[in-house]
């Protein structure tokens, strides 16, 4: 693995953020950056997050921290993974790449999208096994049992299900930019790759990303972003469950009632998700739900937690909130937009220093002692947004 170096044009997330802005075309950095509807859920998942103020506590000695954290019987060296994200290489060419070597020199767990520009089975290789495998169920639920296949004999030990896309909510600037897979190449789209030439050459010397899962399947399945995944239901998850002998995650779960049957039906982790306001545009906060699930599961079932987070102190306030692990996702992609690999590797980095800086602020040695204890106000009534 190459030594890379953290990026120095980079300095914190939101600048990350609008670096990647001006360097990759507006129709990759919209379907990032962009969410469904009024893109007021996606804003509001981190107004929530900000309004949970915590307690610096003084005079402890917090010389040594420890971040590593347990997860499903794993052990990580830190509280957060890289969320399932699909078609990273469209960021960048070769983002997969980089997000599997950098969740290898960092022991983070790499969620691999069913829809990933790269094979399950390489990132497997890439990663050295550190890897999670995520999938939705579409009509062809023969499919969804292939990959789940392909993913045991590879040695795949945890599965991801996203259930919270039954049906694909709107999203104005990916249908205003004309974001298609395949590329539907027009004028406004060849305008703006013609505009971000480095993202283009690289992209063409790349080879144009294809959805690999989808191409290296026997069945030949072709990949339709807008397939419904309607009929997904109770049964589909019995019957997922019992093809899958691994850990099973459920994704997308914000009402505690839910919850609460899943865990029945044998999940072994429940992740607390609004798909990081890319769905239903009227629903609530993520972090809101949050404590309603952890209340309804109890203290030792995990759970864990996206949307939302921008940073370390968003991390610990989420394990506060009842979280046992995080997910990461946007910021990521900022990093790579903006650098490259480098751009990636500072964004970990600046979360790393934040998450280990916050916990020693608040009085803390170790990620596993954190509780609600150190909420300034205890009980969050009134989320304002």
């Amino acid at each position: 693995m190459a030594n890379i170096i953290p990026s120095k044009k980079i300095h914190s997330i939101e600048e990350a953020r609008m670096v990647a802005k001006r360097r990759v075309p507006k129709l990759m950095f919209d379907f990032v950056d962009g969410a469904s509807g009024d893109e007021k859920l996606f804003e509001n998942n981190s107004k929530a997050l900000d309004q949970i103020r915590l307690q610096p506590k003084v005079l402890r000695n917090v010389e040594k921290r420890i971040i590593k954290k347990d997860i499903l019987g794993l052990e990580y060296g830190q509280p957060f993974g890289f969320a399932p994200m699909g078609m990273c290489n469209l960021t960048w060419p070769g983002a997969d790449k980089m997000l599997a070597e950098e969740s290898l020199s960092n022991n983070i767990p790499m969620c691999v999208s069913m829809a990933s520009s790269t094979s399950l089975e390489k990132m497997y290789a890439l990663s050295k096994g550190n890897v999670w495998l995520q999938l939705y169920n579409f009509q062809d639920e023969e499919f969804v049992m292939e990959l789940l296949e392909r993913a045991e004999n590879t040695g795949y030990k945890v599965a991801i299900l996203t259930v919270d896309v039954p049906i694909q909510f709107r999203r104005a600037k990916d249908n205003r930019n004309g974001f298609t897979v395949p590329f539907n190449l027009g004028l406004k789209q060849f305008i703006d790759f013609a505009t971000h030439p480095n993202w283009s050459i690289s992209t063409l010397l790349g080879g144009i990303p294809k959805p690999m899962n989808y191409e290296t399947s026997k069945r030949g399945n072709k990949f339709v972003r807008s397939e419904s995944r309607g009929a997904t239901d109770w049964n589909t998850l019995k019957r997922i469950r019992e093809k899958w002998k691994g850990k099973l995650i459920i994704k997308g779960v914000m009402s505690p009632d839910d919850a609460v049957k899943i865990k029945s039906e044998g999940a072994d982790a429940i992740q607390v998700s609004n798909h990081g306001g890319r769905q239903l545009d009227s629903a609530t906060s993520s972090i809101e739900a949050l404590p309603l699930i952890r209340n309804a599961l109890g203290k030792d079932f995990p759970i864990i937690f996206d949307s939302g987070i921008r940073g370390g102190s968003d991390i610990v306030r989420a394990l506060a909130m009842g979280a046992d692990f995080t997910m990461i996702g946007r910021p990521l992609m900022y990093g790579i937009g903006a650098d490259g690999a480098r751009g990636l590797k500072r964004v970990v980095e600046i979360i790393k220093d934040e998450l280990s800086t916050a916990l020693g602020l608040v009085g803390l040695t170790d990620i596993k002692d954190i509780s609600s204890d150190i909420i300034a106000e205890r009980f969050i009534r009134d989320f304002k947004y």
